[in-house]
């Protein structure tokens, strides 16, 4: 009998991780091997939703509320592709950037593990095992963080750590109230109950987890020191993947548990717009390349929250997709970006922004991709970066929201500003002592943030299909 694809995506993953730590001296091909045939998997579900519109599996034959269920439609599937895709080239870069063999050792199956949660998230139909997700999520993640073994990193790890942890309990005592009010979990009974206090409540604490998961501004303390500090490959699934498993939890649980207020609404795009503004001055101030991107991600993130709130409570129905455009073009540039950016450091020996015109090696390669990712951050056409933010900037002129225009803006220009920091390190050659040296040519490391900085921009030529394929199954409708 053959296996489903929707249950391969997420099997597959966790016992490559088993296999990866069992045998270490395999532990790359096995985890390349794992990677490619769960990216085969999501192509095949992919297919199965172009015709069905959405597939569901109850696990084991138990339907909820008593069994567990899987559920695939539009969203969760193009995230899934999103997290293959850039899963598969930050594991072909990772061969040949981390040269550590404690490194390498690790790393395979703590990204496996990853993959497994991160699969498990945008299939997941009940509140507890989204917890449960999360859950691994957060132990490979912290992994990760301090797979460097550097002392930055185990501070950093040891703070996101904390941070996870108490995310993960506000969420937790959130599904405890849920269950106490309804007797289930799952997203149909989510639906179909009654608004209380009791509910309101629940939800108030389970958005507040999430939210310091997500890093939104004030909670983002955990977020730049852990992105920076880790290696690159491991800072390129962290930014450009593990956040925005909470943030695709935010957007499920928000419909099918309304916020019940206006004002809340607005409260979360207010935090956004605090996210924007302060990440953007952190980044302009910042000193390390790798710091400076880490901060972006606290732009990027206030970015879909006002994207979530661009048109109040009434545009929810339709927001959801300009942030899901800003979350699909933010993965896939964010991980270009700090892979380039970890090119540039290997090559030029530190990443220290104001001296990266005074190196004798310039990483040409590395900084054009660097470049390339940053068109789709700032939001310039033709990348999904821009398509994202036009599509914001869109609704909110619609709905006369035009706080939410002036934010925006200011943010963009704001990035302007502090990416072209860096881009003067890369033109700059008056401050040279010396004859520059030859480039040492192209790496195995190269290939896989060019692939994305490629694709973030090219994705914004197809963005009218990608919007037709996340609308099937209805994602965010009056059924889960």
């Amino acid at each position: 009998m053959m296996i489903d694809p929707l249950t391969l995506t997420l099997f597959i993953p966790l016992f490559g991780a088993i296999g990866a730590f069992v045998f270490p001296r395999v532990a790359s091909a096995i985890g390349l091997a794992s990677v490619l045939v769960t990216v085969g998997a999501v192509a095949a579900l992919a297919r199965d939703i172009l015709a069905q519109s959405e597939v569901t599996i109850a696990l084991g034959g138990w339907e909820p509320p008593l069994g567990i269920s899987l559920r695939a439609d539009g969203l969760s599937v193009a995230m899934l592709a999103m997290t293959g895709v850039v899963g598969l080239l930050v594991s072909i870069g990772a061969f040949d950037s981390l040269k550590d063999a404690r490194q390498r050792q690790y790393f395979w199956p703590l990204w496996l593990l990853l993959l497994t949660g991160m699969n498990g998230v945008y299939l997941s139909t009940d509140i507890f095992n989204l917890y449960v997700m999360i859950e691994v999520i957060a132990l490979a993640a912290v992994g990760l963080t301090v797979l460097s073994g550097t002392k930055a990193a185990l501070r950093a790890g040891l703070e996101y750590m904390y941070a996870s942890i108490l995310g993960a309990l506000l969420f937790l005592l959130g599904v405890g109230f849920v269950y106490l009010q309804i007797g289930r979990l799952d997203f149909a009974g989510l639906i179909a109950a009654e608004p209380t206090g009791a509910m309101s409540a629940a939800l108030a604490l389970m958005v507040v987890g999430l939210l310091l998961k997500t890093a939104l501004f004030p909670l983002h303390f955990w977020l730049p020191a852990a992105h920076a500090n880790a290696t690159a490959p491991a800072s390129a699934l962290l930014s450009g993947l593990v956040v925005k498993a909470a943030l695709y939890i935010f957007l499920r649980l928000t419909t099918y548990m309304p916020l019940p207020d206006e004002i809340l609404v607005t409260l979360v795009g207010a935090l956004g717009a605090g996210a924007v503004l302060w990440g953007g001055i952190q980044a302009f101030r910042a000193e390390r390349l790798k710091m400076l991107v880490a901060w972006s991600t606290v732009v990027q993130i206030g970015l879909i929250f006002i994207a979530f709130a661009r048109a109040g409570q009434v545009g929810l129905t339709e927001s959801w997709k300009a942030a899901a455009l800003l979350i699909l073009a933010h993965g896939v540039a964010k991980a270009a970006m700090f892979l380039s950016a970890g090119r540039i450091k290997d090559e030029i020996g530190h990443d220290i922004i104001r001296d990266l015109d005074r190196s004798e090696i310039r990483p040409t390669l590395a900084q054009f991709t660097f470049a390339l990712a940053a068109i789709s951050l700032i939001g310039l056409p033709p990348s999904l970066g821009f398509i994202g933010k036009w599509s914001l900037l869109e609704g909110a002129m619609a709905a006369g929201y035009w706080h939410w225009v002036v934010v925006t803006m200011i943010g963009t220009l704001m990035s302007v500003a502090y990416f072209s920091r860096v881009f003067a390190g890369f033109l700059r050659f008056d401050r040279m002592r010396g004859e520059i040296a030859e480039h040492k040519g192209w790496a195995l490391a190269d290939i896989a943030p060019l692939t994305l900085a490629i694709s973030a921009i090219s994705l914004g030529l197809m963005a009218a299909p990608i919007l037709s394929f996340i609308e099937l199954g209805y994602p965010f409708g009056a059924r889960p």
